[in-house]
């Protein structure tokens, strides 16, 4: 596994900042904010000087050569993904490069605002827009190849060069459960026989002014600037809605028996992944939470696993008043009566709504549950939402053993997945059935 988030980069010491409830959110420092009713979001602090390599503050043109040159979302993906693979011990000259296929969950990159504001102003005749004059304009001013950095794939062939990764590769960009599918469907190319390796995760920034004023406009963001540390908070009575995040989480997936017989090191299986579609409206969840319930259970059905065998839920909790409420539906209806034993937590609460790298975090949070024996709470959780009654770790992390645990994202356009994860032994999953 390998991150880049607003607790730092590096899986174990963004791992302990977690347990300790450790918020990565503060005022906006990429652009000015100063005049936007949404001043704070949860950032990669000091970045680039924050990429590390062995512990060790690394050059991103020394990792692949013209990183620097792209956007932060792409640096951070390749620098989570090279974090993976040496944890993984993917060593190019090991493997035949056509059974090492990736998938990432990428979203979209935005132009530079302010470049994209003078061609639009410069584009204004006599109060009419002039298209001409804004393509004549845009390309007088933006680098020529401005449209490769700008691709969500962008880092797949940067890292396909690192790693030698030569078979089957692809971005999915589907909202808030972008990186989640892409570990489900990547454990299913490799199910399916077409890999025997996946890299599989995703990154996202959209701490810009676009990203900033979409979800503004949209009424999902936490509009706290007086207080960061405290505006984000899933389950609470008193939330505002999210804040925004920023990260990148990579995954190596690998075919047990593969794994084993080059003995790798390892203690989570992916068992479980499912998707449905609310198929109700663009912005909103669909207030029964059928189809999300729905997700939950065809997951549980894909892992061979009783709800009653789940330990802990990492839920999407994204803090909106909206989506913790359906959350909480569909969990109690996706689990039936164990929901209300299995505690879950909002990892949202720290680092923010990572947007389409959520899901491959809180993945990543799920197998280091599993890992370690302890769950990450979820912080500001001062005056529970009679609506969201499950127990939702308020605040302090838990030592608590996990055997199984489920992972749920929602995402903008109803998209629902959920992914169950396992420790590996007797009885956790179908290989060792």
């Amino acid at each position: 596994m390998g991150c880049v988030t607003p607790l730092g980069a590096g899986v174990e010491p963004v791992w302990q900042r977690l347990l300790a409830g450790t918020s990565g959110a503060a005022e906006i420092t990429i652009f000015d904010a100063s005049r936007f009713p949404v001043r704070i979001a949860a950032e990669v602090k000091d970045w680039p000087a924050a990429a590390r390599r062995d512990g060790q503050p690394v050059d991103l043109d020394s990792l692949v050569p013209g990183l620097s040159r792209h956007a932060r979302q792409t640096q951070f993906t390749v620098v989570a993904a090279l974090e993976a693979a040496r944890d993984a011990g993917l060593e190019p000259d090991q493997f035949d490069p056509l059974t090492v296929g990736m998938l990432l969950g990428n979203g979209e990159i935005m132009p530079d605002f302010q470049q994209f504001a003078t061609a639009e102003a410069e584009a204004l005749v006599s109060s009419e827009w002039d298209a001409a004059r804004f393509v004549q304009h845009y390309l007088a001013t933006v680098e020529r190849d401005v449209e490769s950095i700008l691709d969500p794939s962008a880092p797949i062939p940067l890292i396909a060069g690192c790693l030698g990764v030569a078979g089957p590769s692809g971005n999915i960009t589907n909202a808030c459960v972008s990186s989640a599918a892409a570990i489900g469907r990547a454990a299913a190319t490799i199910q399916a026989g077409d890999a025997d390796v996946m890299v599989a995760g995703g990154g996202h920034s959209m701490i810009h002014a676009f990203g900033v004023t979409g979800f503004h406009r949209l009424s999902t963001l936490s509009m706290r600037n007086d207080d960061p540390a405290g505006a984000s908070r899933p389950f609470d009575r008193e939330r505002d809605g999210f804040v925004v995040g920023e990260g990148a989480a990579i995954l190596i997936l690998e075919e047990l028996e593969h794994a084993r017989q080059r003995g790798a090191t390892f203690s989570v299986e992916l068992t479980g992944y499912a998707a449905t579609h609310d198929a109700f409206r663009v912005t909103d969840p669909r207030p029964d939470a059928r189809m999300a319930a729905r997700c939950i259970q065809l997951a549980l059905a894909d892992a061979a696993c009783d709800a009653a065998e789940i330990d802990y839920v990492n839920a999407h909790g994204s803090g909106t008043v909206a989506n913790d409420r359906v959350e909480t539906i569909a969990l109690k209806q996706g689990l039936g009566a164990p929901a209300a034993r299995i505690p879950i937590s909002s990892s949202k609460s720290m680092v923010g709504h990572l947007t389409t790298a959520c899901g491959a975090l809180e993945a990543m949070i799920a197998a280091l549950a599993i890992r370690d024996g302890a769950i990450p709470p979820t912080i500001n959780l001062e005056t529970p939402d009679p609506e969201c009654d499950l127990d939702c770790v308020p605040n302090v992390s838990r030592e608590l053993p996990c055997r199984r645990v489920l992972s749920t994202n929602f995402g903008f356009g109803g998209q629902n997945v959920a992914l169950v994860l396992a420790a590996v032994g007797p009885n956790t999953g179908p290989f060792d059935r």
